[in-house]
């Protein structure tokens, strides 16, 4: 998980318009006349998806993944519907934020949907889950208290919320070290169970970048231990094995732009390249 920067000006303002007339429809009805209504209007969120796709490059805003084979839904991080809390305890949710696209996150399914975890059989996937920390408020329709909330989740748009996961050398995610408390762990802990971040398939991939920039640190390695082994012929290792042209491709794949970048910034920090990494997306923000 790293920042996604949102970028309104990426969303045509004809369908933001009908967003908000849905909106204003949907603050004139009933209690009993909402659920039907969002349910009636879905394709509303789903037309925001290409263009929330474009905020990420392509890719899930949770997970990182690029899979062109498979759905990306649109996420509602707040639920619209229905709110479950713990394993006893749901309410109504957040339907006042059915058609509001601050609350929209870009999902693979996997993390957007309830499935099994091959590997342990557990159930994965964000759902209707949205667990608040217990020193918080819960915002509802009447007193719209989001700020004044808690969430368990991690959100993928907060920078303070993106600095406390990170990949671990294993491929797996975990904890930072900037986690303040066990609060903090749990929020981790949670986002990665919920949203299926170590689903087997997505440490496979998670791997599989790490390896490659692994290979090209390799490659800079050996060629600048091969020059040093020459002593005044060195000129021509550089000139055939130059290190730069491979030091671009490693950085490349650490732009936001590429699937699992925080897999390869991890790969870099391990190898002592922790520099060259480029966090393009936090450029300009400080907390």
């Amino acid at each position: 998980m790293i920042l996604v920067r949102r970028d309104q000006t990426l969303i045509p303002p004809n369908l933001l318009a009908v967003a908000k007339r849905a909106q204003e429809k949907l603050e004139r009805l009933a209690p009993d006349e909402r659920k039907a209504f969002i349910k009636k209007k879905a394709h509303i969120w789903r037309r925001f998806a290409r263009y929330l796709g474009k905020m990420s490059y392509g890719k899930c805003w949770y997970s990182e993944s690029k899979d062109a084979h498979t759905f990306q839904d649109v996420d509602h991080f707040r639920p619209k519907l229905c709110a479950k809390r713990t394993d006893e305890i749901e309410d109504e949710g957040y339907p006042w934020l059915a058609f509001d696209w601050d609350n929209f996150r870009y999902s693979s399914q996997r993390a957007n949907r309830p499935s099994t975890d091959e590997d342990t059989d557990e159930t994965v996937g964000k759902g209707s889950w949205f667990p608040l920390l217990s020193h918080g408020k819960k915002a509802v329709w009447d007193d719209r208290c989001t700020k004044d909330e808690r969430p368990v989740l991690l959100d993928p748009t907060v920078l303070e919320d993106v600095r406390l996961i990170e990949v671990k050398p294993s491929g797996l995610m975990g904890a930072s070290r900037l986690c303040q408390g066990d609060f903090q762990r749990r929020r981790v802990e949670e986002s990665i169970k919920f949203l299926g971040l170590d689903l087997p398939g997505i440490v496979e991939a998670r791997q599989a970048a790490m390896r490659a920039a692994a290979g090209l640190i390799e490659d800079i390695e050996n060629a600048v231990e091969t020059a040093n082994e020459v002593g005044d012929k060195a000129y021509i290792v550089a000139e055939k094995q130059p290190c730069s042209k491979k030091l671009g491709q490693l950085q490349a794949m650490t732009r936001p732009q590429q699937p699992f970048a925080a897999a390869v910034r991890t790969k870099l920090k391990e190898k002592g390249y922790g520099e060259y990494c480029m966090r393009e997306e936090e450029m300009g923000l400080y907390i």
